[in-house]
């Protein structure tokens, strides 16, 4: 059952609470109740940005307001953002993929952040109520709360209150597989403990068992802070050992020629689902956020026979905590080192404009926007007939469907194409058909245009990277240059 009620009026915005269960848990899901924050636009014109009607999430609002402070006569192109809904639609996706049961929501509009309650403490009572009248055992804000606002709300609400990076840490615990991620999420969370700690009670010495508590240990969940430094630097010096390993096995590998590929993109635009289709590999597929956050590399064999390395990385998302992007810097190092990126977009999202420009933001951040890069629109076989046959490929761009298999030998090829390491030459060879460990090298690292025998020779027309040619070499046929493509 959906309802949907208006409450609060005036200057201050008004609230709105909708999609509210009437039914109560009886098992062990949490019952989460979302508030989402939406802030008018207000400029200094006053009444263009009255008429904007346009609804921002604070984050937005911060990137607006920074925007207008900025001198001179132009301004830089503006970045799509969420609206309001968009991004408790989000944060509705993020609590589901926490394993929370959704019990009701609630959008406060208003012109600016309240400093001590983020939202005022009558609208905080508000919440309160409908939170209790659904039984809620938690209430999730759509946006970052500092240590005392936490602790206000709390006061007001009495009930559980986790913002959006403490949900996303949580996401990230339930969901690291391997040593490395269970380090990285640790290391994260830690962080963002340390100033939170003011204040806190008894809750903060122990284990518990509800979202927003999936902690690294007891040890750092005490109130010492001399212990929680003792254990980062720990945790730090251990993820240190990770990278130092990690290092040697990419020395290992660019010993050899063989390309990385890192595959980037928004959470749940089916990364995960395309790196199996081209490597047949069997990475778990979600359709929850966050379900891959252990890197996963394996070879992939190219139309041109060349071999290359495919990397599935963590999804980003919409302010992604930088705690999170520094802890898991050793993960994303592969998305630095990569030679090519395949950045992929959900085709079948009406928010694939908004996502591709916050996973822009974070390849800034980690210095790899300049990376050589192929867009991969994925999903299309979720677009209606029509569309999905109007769409056309372009230099930089290929529409495929991976849980469909469909465009994946377009992809390959324009891999190949953009693919600068290791590049191609065609070349005539004669190898003597003695030299069978050659031939059969060509057979399996070579494209052969032609075959011909003749007095105890293999005359062959190939193209063939630069890895093998090194090893053919005396046998190519002087009169015919190698004619290197890209």
């Amino acid at each position: 059952m959906r309802s949907s009620e208006s409450s609060g009026s005036g200057k201050k915005g008004s609230a709105r609470r909708a999609s509210v269960s009437t039914t109560v848990s009886r098992g062990p899901t949490e019952r989460a109740f979302l508030v989402g924050i939406d802030y008018h636009v207000r400029s200094r014109a006053g009444t263009a940005a009255k008429n904007a009607k346009n609804s921002l999430t604070s984050a937005a609002q911060a990137a607006r307001d920074s925007a207008s402070s900025v001198p001179g006569p132009s301004k830089a192109p503006a970045v799509p953002e969420f609206s309001a809904e968009e991004s408790l639609d989000e944060l509705r996706s993020l609590a589901t993929s926490a394993g929370a049961q959704i019990a009701g929501e609630f959008l406060q509009h208003r012109d600016r952040p309240d400093p001590a309650t983020l939202i005022g403490k009558g609208k905080l009572e508000e919440i309160a109520n409908a939170a209790a009248s659904v039984s809620a055992d938690l209430i999730l804000f759509d946006h970052d709360l500092t240590a005392s606002q936490q602790r206000n709300i709390e006061k007001v609400v009495h009930t559980r209150v986790i913002d959006r990076t403490q949900l996303i840490l949580d996401i990230f615990a339930k969901h690291a597989r391997t040593r490395e991620g269970q380090l990285q999420v640790e290391l994260a969370q830690l962080e963002y403990m340390l100033p939170r700690l003011g204040g806190r009670g008894i809750e903060m010495s122990q284990l518990g068992g509800g979202i927003g508590t999936r902690g690294p240990g007891e040890t750092q969940l005490e109130t010492d802070r001399r212990k929680i430094y003792r254990r980062v630097r720990h945790v730090k010096e251990q993820i240190e050992s990770v990278r130092r390993i990690r290092a040697q096995q990419r020395q290992r590998r660019e010993s050899v020629p063989v390309a990385l590929i890192a595959l980037v993109g928004y959470t749940n635009a089916g990364k995960s689902t395309l790196f199996n289709a081209l490597t047949q590999a069997a990475v778990l597929e979600s359709p929850r956020m966050f379900a891959t956050l252990d890197p996963t590399i394996r070879g992939v064999t190219l139309p041109s026979r060349r071999q290359v390395l495919l990397s599935d990385t963590v999804g980003f998302i919409r302010n992604l905590p930088h705690t999170l992007v520094s802890a898991f810097r050793a993960t994303l190092e592969e998305v630095q080192r990569a030679e090519l990126i395949l950045h992929v977009s959900d085709a079948s999202s009406p928010l694939s404009a908004e996502q591709d420009a916050q996973v822009e933001k974070v390849l800034k951040e980690l210095e790899a926007d300049t990376k050589p890069r192929l867009r991969v629109m994925n999903k299309i076989d979720l677009l209606p007939p029509r569309q999905r046959d109007s769409l056309r490929d372009a230099a930089n761009t290929v529409h495929v469907s991976a849980a469909k298999n469909i465009g994946m030998s377009t992809l390959l090829d324009r891999i190949d194409q953009l693919l600068q390491a290791d590049a191609l030459s065609r070349v005539h060879l004669r190898v003597p058909q003695k030299e069978g460990k050659t031939l059969a090298m060509l057979e399996g690292r070579a494209r052969i245009y032609s075959r011909k025998y003749k007095d105890g020779l293999v005359e062959l027309e190939v193209e063939a990277p630069e890895s093998v040619m090194r090893r053919v070499r005396e046998f190519i046929v002087p009169e015919f240059e190698p004619m290197r493509r890209r």
